[in-house]
Order: C-alpha cells, then sequence, then structure tokens
C-alpha cells in the first residue's frame, strides 16, 4: 500500500522503537511487531457500510447481520493489505536490514524501515513485491470466485480480487510515496548513479500523480457519463493531499540527505578528561577547565570508560555541593549505543542518535582509545548549518 515517507532501509538491524500513539499491537511477523492505528476502525466501519448493500443484495433478510458481515470483509481485505506490507519487511530483512514495525492504518498500511537503501536493485525489490503481491492475491481470489458457492462468501471473495487488483495496479503508478515511485527511483538511480536526483524525479512523478487525481472529478462525467458524488469529491482530496504530501516529504528529504556527507563527527567532538568515578565532582570539574576540556568521562580502575558526565546535571548542582558528591553521581552510565566510532559521519551519525537518544556520545578510535564526546546539541547546530547552505 501507499507508504507516507519515502521510507527505504539501511544496514544492519534495527532496535525496538517506541510505539507510537494511538496504535495497537495485534502481533508479529517474523519478529516485526504488526500495530493498528485508531484511525483503522473508522475505516473498518466505512467498508462495512459500503459492502453491505452487496450482501443485503446476495443474503436479503440479514438485518444488522449484514454490517457485521461487512466489517468481517474489512478484516479479511486487510489481511490482505498486511500480506502486501509483509512481503516489503521480508524481502528487506533478507536483504539484510532493519524493519522496525508494520502498521495498518486508514490509506492502507506501512512498513516502517530504517534508513535509505544501499544500491538501486534492493530499492526495486522491496518496492516492487507489494503491488506483486497485492495482484497475486487478487488473481487467486478471481480464481477462487468459479470455485465458490453462490452467496456471501461468493460476493467476498469478488470484493478481496477486485481490491487487491486496484491496490497492486494503483501502487505501481511511478510516483512516490506509491511503491511504483520507488521503482522509478531505482531504475533513475541505477541509470544515473545519484539516489537524490532520483528521489527528486519520482517525487515529481508523485505531485503530478496527485494533480491528476485531483482532476479526476472535473473530467469524470464528460469520460463516464457519472456525476461525482461528495463521496467521490472526499476521497480524491483525500488521497491527492496524501500523494502531493508524501511527494514534497521526500524530495525534502532527499535535498537534506545531499547535505548529509558534509556532517562528520570527528570535527564536532570535544576534548575529554578522563578521570575517576570517585572522584569529588569540584576536583574533576576544575581539572577540566585546567586541561580546557569540553567534556568529561568517567573511568573504572582499569582505565574504561564506564560513563559520561551530564553537562546539564553538573550545571544542575549546586556549587556549594560538588565537593561532597562523586562525579558518577552525574554521569550516565556507558550503556550500548552511547559508544559511537570517531569515524561515523553523515546518514550513520544520524541515525546512531535516533536509535540511542541522548545528550553526548562517547567517541572512540578503531583501537579503543577515546577520540571524544559528541554533543547533542552540536550535532544539531552543524544540521541546521549545513541545511542553511
Amino acid at each position: 500500500m501507499p507508504e507516507p515517507t519515502d521510507q527505504a532501509p539501511t544496514q544492519g538491524p534495527s532496535r525496538p522503537a517506541p510505539r507510537p500513539p494511538g496504535t495497537w499491537r495485534i502481533g508479529s511477523i517474523v519478529g516485526i511487531d504488526v500495530l493498528i492505528t485508531r484511525s483503522w476502525l473508522v475505516v473498518g466501519l466505512l467498508i462495512s457500510l459500503a459492502f453491505a448493500p452487496r450482501i443485503e443484495q446476495v443474503q436479503p433478510g440479514l438485518g444488522f447481520w449484514k454490517y457485521v458481515a461487512g466489517f468481517v470483509f474489512a478484516v479479511v481485505l486487510y489481511l490482505s493489505v498486511l500480506l502486501h506490507e509483509a512481503s516489503h519487511a521480508v524481502v528487506a530483512k533478507r536483504l539484510g536490514y532493519g524493519v522496525n514495525s508494520i502498521t495498518l492504518h486508514f490509506l492502507g498500511g506501512m512498513t516502517e524501515i530504517d534508513g535509505q537503501s544501499r544500491r538501486p536493485r534492493h530499492e526495486f525489490w522491496i518496492a516492487v513485491v507489494g503491488p506483486l503481491t497485492s495482484i497475486g492475491v487478487g488473481i487467486a481470489a478471481a480464481a477462487l470466485w468459479f470455485v465458490v458457492p453462490d452467496g456471501l462468501v461468493r460476493a467476498a471473495v469478488q470484493g478481496l480480487a477486485g481490491a487487491n487488483l486496484i491496490i497492486g495496479v494503483l501502487n505501481l503508478v511511478p510516483g512516490l510515496p506509491l511503491d511504483g515511485g520507488r521503482v522509478l527511483k531505482a531504475a533513475v538511480w541505477g541509470a544515473s548513479g545519484n539516489q537524490h536526483r532520483a528521489t527528486i524525479v519520482a517525487g515529481w512523478g508523485g505531485r503530478l500523480t496527485a494533480l491528476a487525481l485531483l482532476a479526476w472529478p472535473v473530467v469524470m462525467e464528460p469520460l463516464t457519463g457519472e456525476q461525482p458524488t461528495i463521496l467521490d469529491v472526499v476521497l480524491v482530496f483525500i488521497l491527492g493531499l496524501f500523494l502531493w504530501t508524501g511527494a514534497t516529504a521526500a524530495m525534502a528529504h532527499a535535498r537534506l540527505r545531499e547535505r548529509l556527507p558534509a556532517l562528520v563527527a570527528r570535527p564536532l567532538a570535544r576534548r575529554t578528561l578522563t578521570v575517576p568515578a570517585d572522584l569529588p565532582l569540584a576536583e574533576a570539574v576544575r581539572r577540566a577547565q585546567d586541561a580546557q576540556a569540553g567534556s568529561i568521562v568517567t573511568v573504572g580502575t582499569d582505565g574504561s570508560p564506564i560513563g559520561i558526565v551530564s553537562e546539564a546535571a553538573v550545571t544542575a548542582m549546586p556549587e556549594d555541593r560538588r565537593p561532597w558528591v562523586p562525579v558518577s553521581t552525574v554521569a550516565r552510565a556507558l550503556e550500548d549505543g552511547l559508544a559511537l566510532p570517531a569515524t561515523v559521519a553523515g546518514e550513520d551519525l544520524i541515525l546512531a542518535i535516533s536509535r540511542r537518544p541522548a545528550e553526548e556520545y562517547l567517541l572512540v578510535e578503531e583501537d579503543g582509545h577515546i577520540y571524544g564526546v559528541l554533543s547533542t546539541a552540536d550535532v544539531d547546530r552543524a544540521f541546521r548549518e549545513n541545511a542553511r547552505r
């Protein structure tokens, strides 16, 4: 199904991310959380109402139960959407990329894949497998139509076939944030060797698709002989807005990523003083000032780093208390993800920070020696400066 941003993978497994507000976990597929949003309940109700007249036609006299049957059809339809999204996730994982979650929402589904692709062919296969899965489900359901008996089951199979064929074909339209836009991006990237330019091209494809969709109510009557209803206009507006904003966001992200290679951790690192964890805070601050160090790291008896002193915590500590508290009191334990290679740069740097949010990170050389401390505030400042250039 369409995805709200130009999402693409990066190397390495992802860390469990906090569940977005307004979502519920309903299970997992190959270790990936499956979530639904509150908006899904709205679309389930709308599908139930829309499918009820068809149910009444094939099975008269059901009364209120026709809406229950319609809701069951909505659940089955979204199971096929889940297959679409799961195919994205499975292919991404097989190619060695991290997948955080699959979310079912009002407009379909979204597979949250870390970062961006390393190769055009990876972008192509992760994107194209979703529409192909939907088309495959549609063909399978169409084949079942010939063998199932008349009644509710046949009506459901017919609706499932039509919906999946439409989903599969429309998702191949070459414009972001649709899967077809990512296919176009992969093709332009492979031909030009420039991933950012490919995203811009695919983004314009999405914008043109949005404009064409918004024009549909105007040309609907001349082409089909039917006047558009209010529901047609509202639905077209929602989908067109979704496509336009998704394409625009993808283009903006591409322009920012062009500047990311200039974001390098090493020049941003602060000079670091290492002190024993039980040293009084006042003495640690005095030594850091004498050494003109911008950060303090606590070390164990063997000299290995065990914590990063928080600048905010030091500032908050009253000066009259500093001689009586150990420096470890204002240090954050060096947990997994807080030590980064000194060579980290570009999107790898941004991803490392987003996966393990903190105020400071320890930069270490390949041989394990401490290079310095990287402050998130310094990274943010450098990122804004690069974005303005």
